[in-house]
């Protein structure tokens, strides 16, 4: 048996990327997904890796909603109508959880259902020298608790595809014309074989990253993997790390890269949430391919500056002040500028009114003073 919480709430973006494509005749959200609910505890600051039989002190933390709230929060501050299904746990966590990603975000969690009984997954993450470590703890929800039969209407559906194993709901959105854009964990198999990723046959794109294509691909550079993802799925985007990412789209012939942007990062917790969530919010509004790469690159690269992976995704207020801030330096490339300038097109000239965007805090539960 489940409870559901709450009522549908949307809370209208400062700048919505599809204003111009916008029809009655639309679906009622832009995208979907489904997937774990986590609650992430973040440690930052830290010297190196902790050290067996030691006490390590971190210098920063912050608590936030993880697992796929990463991406649907990434979408929704980017001005997309994101709804997710999830199940969320009846104690404080979940409660958290569930507040932050309805009221906070606005994200329809219609689909999502609170479970009695059930204590919310957690995360640790340890960030340090610029990568992460994490320690997971969760139980599996109630059977009934997975994705609906029958997902939403929506533009497009975001899928993290787990090989060897069918979704069913991904192939029922695609079959109500859904865009469906796929990352991929780790194969823990070891098999690293296409032909396991049955789900791809649905998928318009394919975002892995360069270890994943390469292997899944059997290719020795990530472009050339990147080339024979095409055969699989329209359109492949390979992340390069530091040197940014690789996109072949197979309808057109048409191929970009984009150097990523060197930022000091703070936490990379969900950067690769919010690099799709660039990606998916710059093909929903039709831009050309090498402008989705930079403004996916531009949106994870200003994530990472932030604690937590759902609240560092940045908002339009934020890509806006980094828009102005870069323009105004003195010694800028004027090629590095002119790859961002379609953002001008895209940043509203008047100022954006600041959102007060919720981000990461040390501890959860605190009642506000009167």
């Amino acid at each position: 048996m489940t409870a559901s919480r709450g009522e549908r709430t949307y809370r209208r973006p400062q700048v919505d990327p599809l204003a111009a494509l916008r029809t009655p005749d639309d679906p009622p959200w832009d995208v979907y997904l489904t997937g774990t609910v986590f609650l992430d505890i973040v440690f930052t600051g830290l010297d190196s890796a902790p050290v067996r039989g030691t006490e390590s002190w971190a210098r920063g933390m912050g608590s936030s909603p993880g697992g796929v709230a990463n991406m649907a929060t990434a979408l929704a501050r980017l001005g997309l109508r994101t709804s997710l299904a999830a199940a969320f746990g009846d104690d404080h966590y979940g409660e958290y959880c569930w507040d932050a990603l309805e009221q906070g975000e606005g994200i329809d969690l219609t689909p999502s259902r609170t479970v009695p009984g059930w204590h919310s997954p957690v995360t640790v993450s340890m960030a340090y020298e610029g990568e992460r470590t994490m320690v997971s703890h969760g139980h599996e929800p109630p059977p009934e608790e997975t994705a609906p039969d029958c997902p939403p209407p929506a533009r497009a559906a975001v899928a993290s595809l787990t090989p060897g194993v069918r979704a069913p709901w991904i192939a029922q959105a695609a079959a109500k014309d859904a865009r469906i854009f796929a990352d991929v964990g780790w194969d823990d198999t070891g098999r690293w074989d296409l032909a396991g990723l049955a789900d791809l046959e649905h998928c318009e794109a394919f975002l892995p990253n360069a270890a994943e294509a390469m292997r899944y691909t059997g290719a020795d550079c990530p472009r050339a993997a990147a080339r024979a993802l095409t055969e699989h799925v329209p359109l492949a985007v390979v992340t390069l790390g530091a040197q940014g990412a690789y996109a072949v789209d197979a309808r057109t012939g048409e191929t970009a890269e984009v150097p990523a942007i060197a930022v000091e990062a703070m936490d990379p917790t969900g950067a690769g949430d919010v690099f799709v969530a660039g990606f998916v919010a710059g093909t929903l509004a039709e831009w050309p391919l090498a402008d989705r790469l930079a403004f996916a690159g531009l949106t994870a690269a200003l994530s990472v500056q932030e604690f937590g992976g759902s609240l560092s995704a940045p908002g339009w207020a934020e890509i806006a002040a980094w828009w102005r801030r870069v323009q105004s330096l003195e010694g800028q490339d004027p090629a590095a500028l002119r790859r961002y300038a379609f953002l001008e097109d895209q940043v509203p000239e008047e100022a954006v009114r600041p959102w007060p965007l919720r981000r990461a805090v040390p501890t959860i539960g605190f009642r506000r003073s009167a």
